[in-house]
């Protein structure tokens, strides 16, 4: 996709520090950045509370403009602003949900007392309702897809960590989840 002609004109207006255009890019972009931080902290069955999920979207911001504007001043237009930024929040906030293990702390009680919130991260048409359904659901699954399933939904752990346990790359465990994900819907809408 080409770069819209809003797009251009308000990337250059901020790389020139042109007044008001930075406003005017958060304006645009605090949705996407919204959705970023939401989609990741279901992905990893991670209730943040309104206080931690701004601070996310802030750092977010404010990686964008650090060093005068670098991460803007890298893209090179193979794919749309949007998408471009998608990736790169993406990236931002799942390093920072990481780094701070104690997210994932707060949020173990509430994982373990409510398996619909992993049900909701594997698919939100897929509902599970109890502990043993998703135990249940798990057992469908070969050893390597149960562990990277319960690795990347209940210990948040990166596609790293889980390439690495499961003897598989890095870039192929997200296609690996896919597959595991859907098999266990099939399995269990066929019960």
């Amino acid at each position: 996709m080409v770069l819209s002609n809003i797009d251009r004109n308000l990337l250059e207006r901020c790389l020139q520090n042109s007044s008001q255009a930075w406003e005017e890019f958060v304006d645009r972009y605090i949705g996407l950045v919204s959705h970023v931080v939401d989609h990741a902290a279901l992905n990893r069955s991670l209730a943040l509370d309104s206080s931690t999920r701004d601070d996310l979207i802030s750092d977010v911001f404010f990686s964008w403009i650090r060093d005068d504007f670098a991460v803007l001043r890298r893209f090179e237009g193979n794919s749309s602003l949007a998408t471009y930024l998608t990736v790169v929040a993406r990236r931002i906030v799942v390093r920072h949900l990481l780094k701070n293990r104690s997210i994932a702390d707060k949020t173990s009680s509430y994982q373990s007392k409510n398996p619909s919130v992993f049900a909701a991260a594997v698919d939100d048409t897929f509902q599970l309702e109890s502990e043993q359904q998703i135990d249940e659901a798990l057992q469908k699954l070969s050893d390597a897809e149960a562990t990277a399933v319960r690795m990347f939904h209940l210990e948040s752990r990166s596609y790293r960590e889980i390439g690495s346990k499961i003897g598989i790359a890095e870039n192929s465990v997200g296609p690996f989840l896919t597959r595991a994900r859907e098999k266990m819907r099939r399995r269990i809408s066929e019960a």
